[in-house]
């Protein structure tokens, strides 16, 4: 069949998924979204390339062209290049393409499957010569869209169209609704923030255990989520030169957390924010091990920035003996992993009472968890510090 693309032409489709389910997977991995944000912090000058014809400036291996055979009504037919649908297509183009690109990776381009961007810090040093589809592309400019996300010298921002779209998506009456709102908005949780906390009950319809019922906290929180991705600030580009402050906080079920920097005016400045719900053996740590979890995940999830930086990286949570921690002179095993996991960064933890750590406390606590029973404290004992 043939749907529309954007610009109003149209795409051949095929279906292939019983060639999918016998073809052996390409683990290559596609870049993440945040890693190539992070290659941007000095840009000043972008060029934006769509390549014409994507995938198909992929030929097929000899022998194996026969296994995109499908029919019409004019006949059989079969690709000689790479079609969109197969399973491994992605993969095998993004590979395509690092290697194309390989001296100029990270350095003065990024790349996303057939979505390139070119970046400078001065126009005299903007090359580009490819082969490109003129229509979607966009030359010296200091603003540009890229992968939905709108970048320009001051950060990165929602597309407007994707924020429209989810202001005016229609409330789900079904698990599939839910799930393809969920998939949109997923993709945008970069600059939301408590977006783990606020989708969890979203989450929860989707689960087949679960019975379908949309009532008033649903529906409250769906808007909840429209709402935050309105509000959704300008995220700064970061600068390695600069210390990072990391924001922090647990509850019984999540976690949040906040990356910044300081800017020209004295006030941080967000980078990227974190919400995570807890594992089902996570969620049975005490306070103490949550926060702790809490720090070792956000530097996990922003090890691209913080891990081996020159000046300390400041930690600030609401829970006191955090401070402390790594002076014991004991350790379990759980804790010994996550010591080990620590050393490779240079980082200060300081406590900051949860009333002025707002920010992160609102990421990992909601209304709609307060009929959850509060977990155990424990306290580490005096004679595990060192004085």
């Amino acid at each position: 069949m043939f749907v529309k693309k954007a610009d109003g032409s149209l795409r051949l489709v095929v279906d292939y998924q019983k060639l999918n389910k016998v073809t052996h997977k390409n683990v290559y991995p596609l870049p993440r979204q945040d890693n190539l944000m992070a290659k941007l912090q000095h840009a000043k000058i972008f060029t934006k390339l769509d390549l014409r014809w994507g995938y198909n400036n992929v030929q097929i291996k000899e022998g194996d062209k026969w296994k995109t055979a499908f029919r019409t009504k004019y006949g059989l037919f079969k690709y000689l290049v790479m079609p969109f649908g197969l399973t491994n297509a992605p993969t095998a183009f993004q590979h395509f393409m690092n290697d194309l690109f390989r001296d100029l990776i990270d350095v003065t381009v990024v790349i996303y499957l057939d979505n390139i961007l070119i970046f400078s810090e001065k126009p005299e040093d903007h090359p580009a010569h490819l082969f490109y589809k003129l229509s979607k592309c966009h030359f010296h400019v200091t603003t540009v869209d890229y992968l939905g996300i709108v970048i320009s010298p001051a950060g990165f921002s929602m597309d407007q169209k994707k924020i429209e779209a989810v202001t005016s998506w229609p409330t789900p009456r079904t698990v599939k609704q839910v799930q393809a709102f969920l998939g949109f908005v997923n993709y945008l949780c970069w600059f939301i923030p408590n977006f783990s906390s606020v989708a969890c009950p979203l989450h929860n319809l989707t689960r087949k255990e679960t019975p379908w019922l949309w009532g008033t906290l649903e529906e409250a929180l769906f808007q909840d989520l429209k709402s935050l991705v309105t509000k959704s600030p300008v995220l700064i580009h970061s600068n390695p030169n600069l210390p990072y402050y990391l924001e922090m906080d647990a509850s019984g079920v999540a976690m949040g957390a906040i990356l910044s920097q300081q800017g020209p005016d004295n006030c941080l400045h967000p980078i990227a924010y974190m919400s995570k719900l807890f594992s089902g053996a996570e969620a049975n740590y005490d306070t103490h091990n949550k926060e702790l979890l809490a720090i070792i995940k956000a530097l996990e999830e922003w090890r691209i920035f913080l891990e081996a930086t020159d000046k300390p990286v400041q930690v600030f949570t609401d829970h006191c003996n955090l401070e402390y921690w790594m002076q014991a002179q004991t350790f379990n095993c759980r804790h010994a992993q996550w010591q080990l996991f620590l050393s490779n960064f240079n980082f200060e933890i300081h406590y900051c009472p949860g009333k002025q750590l707002g920010k992160p406390d609102a990421l990992s606590r909601r209304l709609d968890y307060v009929d959850s029973p509060p977990e155990p404290e424990v306290m580490l004992q005096p004679e595990v510090f060192v004085l």
